[in-house]
């Protein structure tokens, strides 16, 4: 008996939202998240190291779950949450649980009212292509979960749009584009039918990624999950996916920065099974031998971690 279970899903569902001219991958996964969902930042070690490890097998599409759509109608009766000041103790829990860095004085000093806006702008963002999304999102979730600015305040929104501008790395994502995007009624419609598709599926809690492979069949994953367990749900849907080939450890991590442009340490450790003592090591030598460099940012006291 399958632990995965199988739903249904529309005729071309998962071809939508590939790139133009973008090669058909025998799997494509909708990703339901929020940018204000701790779950899903500390999901970024799994879900990075997943995409990196087969390489040309995954498509993927981000969906926008408005996880809070204000404080008055939002309720989280199993974690006790029914006020801004009762996030920050999950946040210690999440961080706690999954090792990734996160700083929950947010919820002391400057406590969104909504993640919606939050949630548009990274709709606006996907206009511009899959690519500006995934780079838009996670400057939204590094802003938010560790350098504790409010996300629901469009001034951050736009400060973060031209931050991913203006790193060279990016430049395929413009600013003055995101912004008149970000104000067009037809993004705004784009994410109602992120919500729509959500509501429909049943889908309340965030991370949940649902994996289609191109023959048809579907399955679903709900919440935060280890490593092996999305490697057994892509074995179970396409046996004999290839991986990346394995190489020397510290190579390992110079090519994932490469890949990644930035990272925690805790996704460094991710891609060596979670072997803490042996990521600081790798960390260490690397930063030692000028391989790499230690990010700093003015909003946060947790490091980054980038090719030299």
């Amino acid at each position: 008996m399958s632990h995965f279970e199988q739903i249904t899903t529309a005729p071309g569902t998962q071809r939508e939202g590939s790139e133009p001219g973008e090669e058909k991958a025998p799997l494509f996964i909708e990703y339901y998240t929020d940018p204000l969902c701790s779950w899903s930042w500390a999901f970024e070690a799994q879900w990075r190291r997943l995409r990196y490890d087969y390489p040309g097998q995954l498509n993927w599409r981000y969906r926008m779950g408005g996880m809070l759509p204000d404080w008055s109608s939002y309720a989280d009766p199993l974690n006790e949450i029914h006020r801004p000041a009762q996030m920050g103790p999950q946040w210690f829990q999440v961080h706690a649980l999954s090792g990734m860095p996160l700083d929950p004085r947010l919820w002391q000093t400057d406590a969104p009212d909504s993640s919606y806006p939050a949630c548009l702008a990274v709709k606006a963002a996907e206009r511009q292509g899959q690519q500006c999304a995934e780079s838009y999102l996670r400057r939204l979730r590094e802003a938010a979960l560790l350098e504790c600015r409010n996300i629901a305040r469009q001034e951050v929104l736009f400060a973060c749009a031209e931050e991913v501008a203006g790193r060279s790395s990016f430049h395929s994502f413009d600013f003055t584009r995101f912004r008149a995007d970000y104000e067009d009624p037809a993004t705004l419609e784009i994410l109602r039918q992120d919500l729509r598709d959500a509501a429909y599926a049943g889908i309340g809690r965030f991370p949940t990624l649902i994996l289609h492979h191109h023959a048809g069949q579907s399955i679903i994953l709900v919440g935060y999950r280890p490593y092996p367990l999305l490697r057994a749900a892509l074995e179970y849907l396409a046996p004999g996916l290839p991986r990346r080939p394995e190489i020397l450890p510290a190579d390992r991590v110079l090519e994932y920065l490469a890949h990644w442009g930035s990272l925690t340490a805790r996704e460094v450790a991710e891609i060596v099974d979670n072997d803490t003592a042996q990521a600081e090591e790798l960390l260490g030598s690397l930063l030692s031998r000028r391989k790499i460099t230690s990010i700093e940012s003015k909003h946060s006291a947790t490091h980054l971690y980038a090719r030299a």
